[in-house]
């Protein structure tokens, strides 16, 4: 280990992190510029779940990189959802959306969209059941 100019110590291989500052990789860096989830649009809610497929091809060939292995590690042990993946992989949420759209289309990941909300029912049931329960 060694000293730099500012008198703090320097580790061989520590060029991306400060110990103040944190990882000095700028998110738009891991995602290759881009902000959307690849061609297939698929939109990522924060509440969507993702599964390692396992019939995934492996991904001892596939050039991947070091984000897309910790979420593939993250999925691994059980489905989780992407705000949890975020939470896991120390990530913003708009990168994990980016990356888990990579390995959607790499066919490593499967996801399951969130049910819609349900709709109110109409202002007319709802005073018929009052009616209904006033006259008994």
């Amino acid at each position: 280990m060694t000293e730099d100019t500012t008198g703090a110590p320097h580790e061989p291989g520590s060029q991306w992190y400060d110990s103040e500052a944190g990882p000095l990789v700028r998110p738009y860096a891991m995602t290759g510029g881009r902000t959307r989830s690849g061609p297939t649009g698929v939109r990522f809610d924060l509440i969507t779940l993702v599964t390692l497929d396992p019939g995934a091809p492996g991904t001892d060939g596939m050039v991947l990189g070091p984000e897309h292995r910790t979420l593939i590690d993250l999925c691994r042990t059980e489905t989780q959802s992407v705000a949890e993946l975020a939470a896991g992989a120390d990530l913003p949420v708009g990168v994990v959306r980016v990356l888990l759209g990579d390995l959607l289309e790499l066919g490593c990941v499967t996801v399951s969209l969130p049910v819609p909300p349900a709709q109110l029912p109409d202002e007319r049931i709802l005073r018929e059941v009052i009616e209904g329960l006033r006259a008994l």
